[in-house]
């Protein structure tokens, strides 16, 4: 017995015949009403209990933040823009070891290494060139892990659009903390 044969001796001879009987106007919605409003019940409900549901939270305190003026803190585990950090003295912290472009699993870190004459860092080598491809970058944080003098480090910054596609490259300059203006003794007496 084929498998054709197996189901049409399965259905019922009066199955057409009660589906068609079942489809008077009393089973179709907004069909068969009296009333001038017959048909566009179905369509008007909808309505109401969105309005309804509106309504309801028009009293409630509304939860959005008013964004340039208000800012939300962000979650202590939240991996934002790389920032190069310096060491106490004021001086640059990456000695230019790679690691970091090493471990970075999009190949999105580019690095060239300079010898020091002891005006940028204190070790003997420093990354002359740093830069980080943004469209690149997938924000894991394994450039702060590798980097064994903890020079780089995923900041809070979440403001990361930019109006230019040569933007998206982020220098040396535009990751390194800025040196320390202030100066700790007393300011000199003018002559």
């Amino acid at each position: 017995m084929s498998y054709r044969s197996r189901i049409s001796a399965r259905r019922m001879p009066d199955e057409g015949c009660q589906r068609r009987q079942n489809c008077s106007n009393e089973s179709v919605p907004g069909r068969g009403r009296k009333g001038p409003f017959g048909m566009m019940e179905p369509m008007i409900r909808p309505f109401l209990v969105g309005f309804a549901t509106t309504f309801k939270h028009m009293f409630k305190k509304p939860i959005t933040v008013n964004y340039p003026d208000q800012k939300l803190p962000v979650f202590p585990k939240y991996r934002g823009k790389q920032v190069l950090m310096r060491d106490e003295n004021g001086l640059e912290k990456c000695v230019a070891c790679g690691l970091c472009a090493v471990a970075c699993p999009a190949d999105a870190i580019y690095l060239e290494a300079a010898e020091n004459d002891g005006t940028v860092q204190a070790g003997p080598r420093y990354a002359s060139v740093y830069q980080i491809h943004k469209t690149r970058c997938i924000f894991c944080g394994y450039c702060e892990e590798a980097c064994p003098v903890s020079a780089i480090f995923m900041g809070k910054d979440y403001e990361l659009a930019v109006y230019s596609n040569k933007d998206f490259i982020w220098d040396k300059e535009d990751m390194l903390v800025p040196a320390a203006t202030a100066s700790t003794g007393p300011a000199p007496a003018a002559r």
